[in-house]
This record gives C-alpha cells, sequence and structure tokens, in this order.
C-alpha cells in the first residue's frame, strides 16, 4: 500500500511517517511544501490512500489561508475525482481540519473551505472522506513557541526559560498526536468511521484542563529533578504530556545527578519518589558489611540484591523467633521485610555488594517508622 502524506514535513505528518515506517506493509509518499501542486494528479495515480495535513496557520500575508488551505485542497480534490473518472479507484482521504472552522476568521474560513471541498468530492464521487475538526493536538517534534502552549511551555521550561501565562483559568482541549495518529492507521487499515452528529471523526480521548494547570504540571516535572517526586505518569493526560515534555530535553540534560550518601558501610542512594506508591533507591556494602537492624510498625520494603552475595536475618520483635536466608546477584529473588520484625543484611561475599530496594512509602523525617534495633 502506499500513503500520499501532504504536509509531511509538519508536526503530525513527521510522527505518521514515523509510524508507517514501522509497518512492511505500508510505503509513505511524501508532499510537502516545496512541491508544486501540479504534481498530485501522478502521485494519486500510485496512492491508495491520502493522508491530506498539510496547511497554513500562521502566515505572514492572511491571503496565504486561501492559498495554503483551500486552494491546496481543492487542487487534490481535483486530482482525486480525476482519478476516480479515469479509472474508477475512489482513493480515500483523510483531512486534519480545525475546531477553528467553526470560527469567524481568514483561519478558519479557509479550513471550512477545505472541508466543504472535500464534502463535495464525497457527494460527486463517492470519495471516501474522513474529516478531522482537531482541537490542540499535542506531542514530540510541535514546534515550540509557534502555536501550541503546550510545545512552548515543555520547550521553555526544559531549558530554564520563561513562560508567559496571560490567563491561567482558560479553558484548552488537548489531543495526543499518538491517539490521532492511532486513529488514523485504523481509518487505513479498514476501520468503520466515528463520526460525530454533524459527520466529522473523532479522536479519543480527548483532554479538558486549563493553562495554569498545563503550566503547573509541566513545571512540576522539571521540579522532580530535584525533588526525586514524579507525578503518576503512567496514563491519560499525565502520561502523554509527560513523553512530551521529556521529548524537549536538550541532549545536555538527558542525564541528571541524584544525591549519594555515604559512610564507611557503602553508599545509599534514593532514584525516585511517587506520590503515593512509596521510592525506589539502592545501597551497596563492602564485604563483612551488615546493615539494617531496625524494625518498622507498617512500613514495608522489597529489597533485591544486583552484585553479590547476601544474608538476611529476622527476629520477631515480640516473640523472639528468628529466620535467616541468603541470597545473591546470580539468581534474582525479592527478600520482604515484615513489620513487627526487626532486620539486617550482611554482605558474606569478597566483594562489594549492591542492594535495590523499594520501600512503600517516601522516607519522611518526621515520621520515620523505624526503630533501631540490632540483632
Amino acid at each position: 500500500m502506499k500513503a500520499l502524506i501532504t504536509g509531511a514535513n509538519g508536526f503530525v505528518g513527521k510522527n505518521l511517517q514515523l509510524h508507517l515506517s514501522e509497518r512492511k506493509d505500508v510505503e509513505a509518499v511524501c508532499f510537502t511544501r516545496a512541491d508544486d501542486p501540479a504534481r498530485l494528479p501522478g502521485l494519486l495515480r500510485e496512492a491508495d490512500i491520502v493522508f491530506h495535513l498539510a496547511g497554513v496557520n500562521r502566515p505572514q500575508d492572511p491571503t496565504e489561508f486561501v492559498a495554503g488551505n483551500l486552494d491546496l485542497t481543492m487542487a487534490l480534490c481535483q486530482a482525486v475525482c480525476a482519478e476516480a473518472d479515469a479509472t474508477g479507484r475512489k482513493v480515500p482521504v483523510i483531512y486534519t481540519s480545525s475546531i477553528q472552522a467553526a470560527s469567524d476568521n481568514p483561519y478558519g474560513q479557509s479550513k471550512l473551505g477545505a472541508e466543504e471541498a472535500l464534502f463535495g468530492a464525497a457527494r460527486t464521487h463517492q470519495i471516501p472522506v474522513h474529516v478531522f475538526r482537531l482541537p490542540n493536538v499535542f506531542g514530540k517534534w510541535c514546534k515550540p513557541n509557534y502555536n501550541s502552549a503546550v510545545a512552548t511551555f515543555c520547550h521553555n521550561i526544559a531549558r530554564g526559560l520563561p513562560i508567559k501565562v496571560n490567563d491561567p483559568a482558560a479553558s484548552v482541549t488537548l489531543v495526543y498526536v499518538d491517539d490521532v495518529i492511532e486513529r488514523f492507521m485504523q481509518l487505513m487499515d479498514g476501520a468503520v468511521g466515528q463520526v460525530d452528529a454533524d459527520g466529522f471523526e473523532v479522536v479519543t480521548p480527548q483532554y479538558g484542563t486549563t493553562v495554569g494547570e498545563l503550566a503547573d504540571r509541566i513545571q512540576g516535572f522539571r521540579a522532580s529533578r530535584d525533588t526525586l517526586i514524579i507525578d503518576h505518569v503512567g496514563t491519560g493526560l499525565v502520561r502523554a504530556l509527560y513523553a512530551t515534555y521529556v521529548s524537549y530535553l536538550p541532549e545536555e540534560a538527558f542525564a541528571y545527578a541524584v544525591p549519594q550518601y555515604g559512610d564507611p558501610r557503602g553508599i545509599f542512594v534514593e532514584m525516585l519518589k511517587t506520590p503515593d506508591c512509596g521510592q525506589f533507591s539502592f545501597f551497596t556494602a563492602h564485604a563483612g558489611i551488615t546493615r539494617g537492624g531496625h524494625y518498622h510498625h507498617t512500613k514495608t520494603e522489597k529489597f533485591l540484591v544486583i552484585k553479590g552475595e547476601a544474608r538476611f536475618k529476622f527476629r520477631h520483635m515480640q516473640t523472639g523467633q528468628t529466620h535467616e536466608l541468603v541470597t545473591s546477584g546470580n539468581k534474582p529473588e525479592i527478600v520482604e521485610t515484615v513489620p513487627g520484625w526487626t532486620h539486617d543484611i550482611t554482605n558474606i561475599g569478597q566483594d562489594e555488594m549492591v542492594v535495590m530496594l523499594w520501600a512503600n512509602e517516601v522516607f519522611d523525617r518526621a515520621r520515620p517508622d523505624t526503630f533501631a534495633c540490632p540483632l
């Protein structure tokens, strides 16, 4: 299958190209701003689907809206209809319009005209047309300081540059670029369109938030390198925002240092803290060194020896019952501490021992729930 992409060098176009390149059954044919629209009929003869992503949204001259949005779309419609007349092939067109098409401004009018041209081709030649009135699309490779608050905030905050928030309470609706591309691919693979009451294709999920909330959230991503407390980045909007923020990091910021605490026993390093799922750390111990020697009332921990050999010893704080076990980096095995049992870990090998540690809560110096009681 050959997929023609207009606006291939744009934000959505670059992401689409990458996704298509991951498939062996699709070849992307790119049409960019540098190409002559007169090439469209020839490209259409070999295309099986068109992703019409080209458009103008921040021109020097408002008249460019017409040329970049309406005129190009009309040229594409003429080529698609001509192909249908000549060969009977009805090449599907997926078009990225904008919610601005419902607004009375030059950009919106040009997008509305493009929509009408495509729907006209659908009526006269039964061309399969899928029009998306997209809200604010965000994700990797979106141009900052242009027309995306998310891109601008991510770019500037990642570099320690100021951002400007005129109205923190201003609402904004967002859709993630990967979700847009996923819907495109579904349509390319023959999925049935999912349209709203006005006949426009729908991408889900869409996220409603405010400009102030966006700014605060992204500022929090940057601050997490100092506090080590990571946000809930596993699902939904925050997952997509965090991935977007990280994509704007300059190369020199790909890595960052974390505090290291050392004493004659070895070192202790906190790696990551979460709001409600504890923290991750690691520590080392020299040969013969014992660490721990305390108990907890509620706090729980998981230890994983990743290098060396360790002996864990436990004693029940009420009954005096004891338990002992040995584990090593050669056989991954999680050892859990149990509330009410004092415990320690000794390096019984000849080399330095390295142990990964998860605790179910972030360490609170005011209420550490850690009471010394050597075995």
